[in-house]
């Protein structure tokens, strides 16, 4: 599905990136673990195209990405929700969901792919008529999440999906990525707090400094000693 390899980013002048790869399979769940400044982001703004690599390779489904905008990226099935949860504020909830419907045309019509937005995070049907000014953190993430169900997308970018939310809400966004999973949805996640990595991931890949230092199961990373030491022993 996704094939990063040898990916370079240099932002003025600071090299931020350095041959960083990694592989995401068609209906898998990857995480990114690392630090706060580690990468995590750039990497994935990288993948979307609002960054240009200095070198590298991005290829999605055997489709070089290099080149392409960041809109051709979205018609091609690529879903990202930011790390800020950004939300049109001046739309309401229903206007925000319906707008990628509008972006990319696909075999499901808009009304399947709203209706399924809602069927993984119901509870924003409580607020449809809100605007995206008037929604608690919890909320926007939610719906920046469900964005990218309604655009219909392949492969999901989702960056700190768990970050400054209460616990009572961090619950209920694990469960409805495990059926976004379940689906036979493609995830790739950005997380610095291991406690939030699933258990379900089919893989980690942990970076550090702008490099991929490990990549394999929870299992394996829990007991590499160059893991621990990086991110602590909360793993």
């Amino acid at each position: 599905m996704l094939e990063v390899a040898a990916l370079a980013v240099e932002i003025q002048n600071s090299e931020i990136l350095r041959n960083v790869g990694f592989k995401v399979a068609a209906g898998e769940l990857v995480c990114l673990v690392g630090r706060n400044g580690a990468g995590k982001t750039t990497t994935l703004r990288t993948v979307m195209g609002y960054i240009t690599p200095r070198s590298g390779t991005i290829r999605l489904a055997d489709m070089d990405l290099i080149g392409k905008s960041t809109l051709e990226r979205a018609r091609l099935g690529i879903g990202y929700s930011p790390e800020a949860s950004e939300v049109f504020g001046e739309l309401t909830v229903a206007e925000n969901i319906a707008l990628p419907t509008w972006t990319r045309q696909t075999e499901k019509s808009p009304a399947e792919r709203i209706d399924l937005a809602y069927r993984f995070f119901p509870n924003l049907r409580r607020y449809e008529a809100r605007p995206g000014t008037h929604l608690s953190g919890g909320e926007r993430k939610m719906l920046s999440i469900a964005r990218t169900l309604a655009l219909d997308a392949d492969l999901l970018l989702l960056d700190e999906p768990f970050e400054g939310l209460s616990p009572s809400i961090i619950p209920g966004i694990r469960n409805s990525i495990h059926e976004i999973v379940r689906l036979g949805l493609t995830v790739l996640i950005a997380e610095s707090e291991l406690q939030h990595v699933p258990e379900y991931a089919d893989r980690i890949y942990v970076m550090e400094r702008g490099e991929i230092v490990f990549g394999g199961s929870l299992d394996e990373a829990r007991r590499d000693t160059t893991v621990r030491q990086i991110i602590g022993e909360t793993l």
